[in-house]
């Protein structure tokens, strides 16, 4: 009797510790569940039903034969591809520069990351005030003498290609910051006599930055880049701001305009929907094509090896 209480003893609290971690998390399966799975669902069931309720895919058939939807795909890659890139080579290099810690490091630390403070509705005010023919762009560049007296740029006036360039630089410029932040402190964590070793083992500093500092740093680059390339395929937010709808289409920029700017036709919510979940199946191809190009999961078996 004593054995058999001392036994549903040591199971309950064999069960109470079981399920202490599955308690803890439970509120945020909770909350992920109302306001995550929940509008997904909703998503996914509104793109394989017609305004009727009627299960159809041809929904998908409507959003690929609309005639913005190519022009989305080619501005959301180009936008996802160089933006990316450039923002990686900046933000590495302004790590590598603050990692180490010259006199002023903290101070410009400071101004680097005060783009990252701005909302992006606050940064888009801020570039469309400036980018008018009138802006304090021109303003300034005409106080600095570089523009003569009546002399103007119109920034948003240009070709598709430089209203693209523009943007993937308006981008970098707020998201550089938070990049730079994520390999900050990546190199932060790198042990010092690493890199040391490297040096007395005869390594000039970029010799020592490709084979032992990179490589390091390699699981949180793939944080980095994985988590800019899902932010970089969602953006509209800028683009809506400086050039409203249709003009420069980019994927999401479409499903808002389904949404919100046409929501009264009866094909709004299916279109938008459908637009919702290509961008969803997008943003999960980039990120497992980066995953698998990076070598992840190659390096997951040999750590499970």
């Amino acid at each position: 009797m004593v054995l058999q209480e001392v036994w549903n003893r040591k199971k309950v609290k064999y069960i109470t510790q079981k399920a202490v971690p599955y308690l803890l998390i439970l509120p945020v399966v909770v909350y992920y569940a109302i306001f995550w799975l929940r509008p997904v669902l909703v998503s996914v069931v509104g793109s394989l039903t017609d305004a009727s309720g009627n299960f159809t895919l041809n929904n998908f058939a409507m959003v690929v034969s609309d005639e913005a939807f190519w022009p989305a795909v080619r501005n959301t890659a180009v936008i996802v591809i160089f933006s990316v890139t450039l923002e990686f080579i900046a933000a590495l290099f302004l790590a590598l520069l603050i990692n180490r810690k010259f006199a002023g490091s903290s101070f410009f630390l400071f101004l680097a990351m005060i783009p990252m403070a701005l909302p992006a509705a606050a940064a888009g005010a801020m570039w469309i005030t400036g980018l008018t023919a009138h802006g304090w762009i021109n303003s300034l560049l005409l106080y600095l003498g570089i523009l003569s007296e009546g002399q103007k740029i119109y920034w948003l006036a240009g070709s598709e290609l430089s209203l693209l360039a523009l943007l993937i630089v308006l981008d970098a410029w707020q998201v550089i910051p938070s990049v730079m932040i994520i390999l900050l402190a990546g190199l932060q964590n790198i042990p010092r006599e690493a890199e040391e070793a490297g040096y007395v083992f005869g390594g000039d500093y970029l010799t020592v930055l490709k084979k032992i500092t990179l490589p390091i740093l390699g699981p949180t680059i793939q944080t980095a880049v994985i988590l800019r390339l899902i932010a970089a395929i969602q953006i509209w937010l800028i683009v809506v701001l400086l050039l409203g709808f249709s003009r420069l289409p980019v994927l999401v920029e479409r499903i808002v305009y389904y949404h919100e700017e046409v929501g009264g036709l009866n094909i709004s919510y299916q279109m938008a929907s459908g637009y919702t979940i290509i961008v969803a199946a997008l943003v999960s191809l980039a990120a497992l094509a980066y995953l698998k190009v990076s070598g992840a999961f190659g390096r997951k078996k040999e750590v499970e090896g």
